[in-house]
């Protein structure tokens, strides 16, 4: 029977509505790229490695089809709680999902077709001791694609930053703005000498940007995925006391640029890297 030709939705229905949200806003340009590199191939056994609430995890399961099997690991749990729901709202049964970690995958070894994650192994604890996790679970020939964004990501709003605390002085914290860059972004050579060195062969890179755009500063700022994702980081660069009259002059300063260029232009470049298992 073709349940496909008999689906039915209640779009008043509040467990439909808040399953809906399935492409979260900063993960979705990276996670596209992904999804368009990943090889399509039914029966396939696949892994997504720091999938969030769910994407692109469900959207891969989606696309490889019921023939195949796809797992995913996250840390955290109330992500993990999230995606489970909107899987039974999508009557998803192809999928398995537990919590854990890149550095320890709780899975035999050779399991996996296909390996993914989406701006999720830059920001782990351990990147050579992941990468060797993936490269365990991987099926020889297996492939394994990640998405980063790099180390020039939101450079307009860098580039305002280190000008404030140099005008101020402070050049040690213009220091931690370098060293706070590439604890979060390693360069695109080096990510790619650690995925060699892990056994990693094949490898492509693939670059893309995009932007985020904003009316003035004050906008940008108050942008929830700025607060959320990344002002706790800029913040902790500075002493306590300063922070906000570096932020006013930050503000102050992305206004004119604003007034000036007509909107704050935030440019994220980022890169997928397709690799297989030698």
């Amino acid at each position: 029977m073709k349940n496909y030709l008999y689906s039915s939705f209640d779009f008043s229905s509040p467990e439909l509505a808040s399953a809906f949200d399935e492409l979260p806003l900063w993960a979705a340009p990276f996670g596209y790229k992904l999804l368009d590199t990943v090889r399509m191939r039914p029966g396939s056994t696949a892994l997504d490695i720091g999938f969030g609430t769910g994407f692109p995890l469900i959207d891969l399961a989606m696309r490889l089809g019921p023939s195949s099997r796809v797992y995913g690991i996250d840390p955290w749990r109330a992500g993990i709680e999230r995606a489970q729901h909107k899987l039974q709202v999508y009557g998803l049964h192809n999928v398995e999902l537990c919590e854990g970690v890149a550095e320890s995958l709780p899975f035999v070894d050779e399991m996996f077709d296909i390996a993914v994650s989406n701006n999720g192994i830059n920001n782990v604890r351990d990147i050579p001791a992941s990468l060797a996790e993936i490269h365990r679970v991987l099926k020889p020939g297996g492939q394994f694609v990640m998405t980063m964004n790099t180390e020039d990501s939101m450079h307009e709003f860098y580039d305002i930053y280190r000008s404030v605390l140099q005008e101020r002085g402070m050049y040690q914290e213009v220091a931690a703005i370098k060293a706070h860059i590439y604890m979060r972004r390693r360069p695109v050579n080096e990510i790619t000498e650690l995925i060699e060195n892990a056994g990693f062969s094949a490898v492509h890179i693939i670059r893309d940007s995009f932007a985020f755009r904003y009316a003035d500063g004050t906008a940008m700022l108050n942008h929830f995925i700025v607060r959320m994702a990344f002002m706790s980081g800029w913040r902790e660069i500075l002493p306590s006391e300063l922070a906000e009259s570096v932020f006013a002059d930050i503000e102050a300063r992305l206004n004119a640029l604003a007034a000036q260029q007509g909107e704050v232009r935030l440019t994220i470049p980022f890169v997928v890297i397709d690799c297989q298992k030698s």
